[in-house]
């Protein structure tokens, strides 16, 4: 029988990934040649504090465990709405932690950001520059290629590198989605559904190639992978985390693609479990300072971190119990005020 949940929500790493079922004959992909996933402990960035931090102490609820399972099952993209705040950005550490799907690709969206500006990458003005330089006998000379190839000039993007024929996933974040213009979800469809793209400037070049393979610079690293005559295509769907914070709707097409997943405000149970996993044992001071981020947190000015915040700093200090409680009413609505970040 089928592992279920692959994704169990523990924060304990294990290899039940190889374990997941063969995937629904529309969504079975079949690019190479095969690469292996890269060791996140090989990225410097991957292991900074803060992502290790994230990925150690996030705490799923039982629907966030199900939907993520449903999304790894059926090789489709994870679309995560709710406020500031309460993980959505998170979860994804989480995910390729417990299951070894090597460093987040993270692409971080803006009012500009393009489809192309997440597959990759080109410059051909440094290309001409680096051509020129071997045209006037400038070359280099210690044996190395001189720069003028395409290949030296151009780098996969985030989601371009995640959809590279790795023999599992690799975890993708496209991080507020809702900042984009209106046609990048539409943009994204057709990636997404078919699992592959195009680099016309490889294609060209792949003619001048014996075996049309060039080798280029993967997102997030300055290993080389080989791209065959110019396409890629996925062989293990991705892990794609689209996060929302809910300021606009998407296309209905776009939405029938995803998985959804909304992210509520955590309730007292699941703070004292935010809590203990950041800062220990909710003792009384912190319990107290959970009942008033409940009692303030309907107005949606708040988010967990600055609950946090207030707990640690309250702890830290050294005071008597009627200063610790004025300081307790005082912090909440400034620590962290206008954070966005989720950092459980």
């Amino acid at each position: 029988m089928p592992l279920w949940p692959v994704y169990t929500g523990t924060n304990e790493p294990h290899d039940g990934i190889t374990e997941l079922p063969a995937p629904p004959p529309w969504r079975a992909f079949d690019g190479g040649p095969v690469l292996p996933v890269p060791d996140a402990a090989a990225d410097t960035a991957a292991v900074s504090p803060d992502r290790t931090h994230r990925a150690e102490t996030y705490q799923a609820t039982e629907e966030t465990v199900e939907l993520v399972n449903a999304a790894l099952y059926l090789r489709r993209p994870l679309l995560v709405t709710g406020p500031p705040g309460t993980g959505k950005s998170s979860l994804v550490y989480a995910v390729a932690r417990e299951l070894g799907l090597g460093p987040v690709l993270r692409w971080n969206i803006t009012s500009r950001s393009t489809l192309h500006d997440g597959l990759y990458q080109y410059d051909p003005l440094s290309r001409l520059y680096a051509a020129r330089q071997e045209a006037a006998g400038e070359g280099r000379t210690d044996g190395a290629a001189d720069g003028s190839g395409i290949e030296d000039h151009l780098r996969l993007g985030p989601l371009g590198t995640a959809l590279l024929p790795y023999d599992r996933p690799r975890a993708l974040l496209i991080d507020e989605i809702d900042k984009s213009d209106l046609d990048l979800p539409n943009d994204l469809l057709n990636v997404l559904e078919e699992g592959q793209y195009e680099i016309p400037e490889l294609v060209r070049a792949a003619r001048l190639t014996p075996d049309g393979v060039t080798e280029v610079l993967a997102d997030g690293t300055d290993e080389r992978v080989p791209v065959v005559r110019g396409r890629v295509r996925c062989r293990a769907f991705p892990f794609v985390v689209l996060t929302s914070n809910g300021e606009r709707e998407f296309p209905p097409a776009f939405l029938r693609r995803c998985v959804t997943l909304h992210l509520r405000q955590p309730d007292d149970r699941h703070l004292a479990g935010i809590v203990r996993a950041h800062l220990g044992e909710p003792d009384a001071c912190a319990r107290s300072l959970i009942d008033r981020f409940l009692s303030r947190s309907g107005a949606g000015d708040l988010a967990t971190d600055q609950l946090l915040n207030a707990i640690y700093l309250a702890r830290s200090a050294d005071l008597d119990a009627e200063s610790l409680d004025r300081l307790a009413e005082q912090l909440m609505p400034y620590l962290g005020q206008s954070a966005r970040s989720d950092v459980f």
